[in-house]
């Protein structure tokens, strides 16, 4: 393989890594922060019931059924197989903490503050010939933001809200024509929400996020310094939420990402001679992802959960060989979780996610990416 083929094969290195909440996933970006989120499939766009709706939908905060305060702490393990042309990646188990607390001000005004991994992945190739040639390829990538915020309720139906959002995220990417340790940026974004709630049974919400800007990595190599900038997508999501039952909830999303905006094509500056490629060209196309969610009560002290989860692989058959680090190609997700009452104030939560195998062969090789994805979150909650 020569030095030009083998660069842009491994374009894909700089997307590769794994976040501090690395849950599955639609595209790089999270279906879900908690328990409770991942046991509704991600539907909680329209009805929150937790904290860490301030990193979602920060109007959600509003519409908690908190006298004072509620605190929501949440842990995952994720087991991610990943494979190219056959071959898999080590490094299968991450584990992820997610956390939030709302205060209720008054009947108008709750503040809050959330923080979490939101999008990420990574692999460790190492002397296989899946990449044509005894190559390795060891990457990593990390999203995590803190996200101050406060939701306003205008009146019993309608509550809006918005955050501040402080990102870090880390990099390092390695192959044999060039290795830059990890390094780590910071950056901003806001997010933005509203729900409406029209009658008793109906809940309709809706959440913004901005491209998150970030600044430039920069790595000092021996031909001089390379630098290059990757933000992350803006996004837009809508969802219903029904209940029929007083002990029966039922919603639908829609989500929006913006994944070619920033995931197209990603330029590098870099110094005359420098073996590191002048562009990742990933090709990342934009995606729509659909979900469904159902949460049964269960007498007054459990809740069980399912839900479906769909979003269309941004990785396509004409971009897999720039994408043999970011192997971020799953669809379609199933999940369930139940949440137990342990007291007035305590509550513990549980999930499993699945995303089911999913493989993309590239339009103009015999290269074949795949990826599969198990989650188990664990979740305490206490409110007052």
């Amino acid at each position: 393989m020569t030095s030009k083929s083998l660069s842009t094969n491994l374009a894909a290195v700089a997307l590769a890594g794994i976040t501090t909440h690395a849950a599955a996933t639609n595209g790089d970006n999270m279906i879900g922060l908690t328990a409770i989120q991942n046991g509704m499939a991600g539907a909680v766009v329209a009805a929150p019931q937790e904290a860490t709706t301030v990193l979602i939908n920060p109007a959600g905060m509003a519409m908690l059924d908190i006298k004072d305060v509620r605190f929501d702490l949440g842990l995952g393990f994720l087991n991610p197989p990943r494979k190219v042309n056959g071959y898999e990646s080590d490094s299968n188990l991450y584990m992820m903490p997610t956390g939030a607390v709302a205060f209720h001000v008054n009947d108008k005004l709750t503040l809050g503050m959330g923080l979490g991994g939101i999008s990420g992945m990574g692999v460790d190739f190492s002397d296989t010939t899946a990449l044509s040639g005894n190559q390795f390829v060891v990457t990593t990538k990390q999203f995590f933001k803190v996200s101050p915020g406060l939701a306003y309720r205008i009146n019993d139906a309608l509550a809006i809200g918005g955050t501040i959002n402080l990102n870090y995220q880390s990099l390092a990417l390695a192959n044999p024509l060039f290795s830059l340790p990890q390094n780590q940026v910071f950056g901003w974004g806001i997010t933005a929400g509203a729900i409406w709630k029209p009658n008793s049974k109906m809940q309709l919400g809706i959440s913004w996020s901005s491209k998150q800007k970030m600044s430039d990595f920069e790595w000092n190599t021996a031909q001089g310094k390379v630098s290059m900038r990757m933000d992350a997508p803006q996004t837009l999501a809508f969802g219903i939420a029904f209940k029929p039952t007083s002990n029966l909830l039922i919603e639908a999303d829609v989500k929006r990402i913006w994944f070619a905006n920033v995931l197209d094509m990603v330029p590098v500056k870099r110094p005359a001679g420098s073996p590191v490629p002048a562009a990742f060209n990933f090709g990342w196309s934009n995606q729509t992802v659909f979900a469904i969610g159902v949460q049964k009560d269960i007498g007054g002290m459990m809740q069980i959960r399912a839900g479906f989860n769909y979003g269309k692989s941004p990785i396509g058959s004409e971009d897999v060989n720039q994408n043999f680090g970011s192997l971020a190609v799953v669809e379609k997700h199933l999940t369930f979780g139940l949440s137990r009452k342990f007291s007035d104030k305590v509550i513990g939560s549980l999930s499993y996610v699945h995303a089911f195998n999913n493989s993309v062969t590239s339009n103009t090789s015999p290269n074949t990416i795949e990826l599969k994805q198990n989650i188990i979150n664990f979740q305490i909650s206490y409110q007052y």
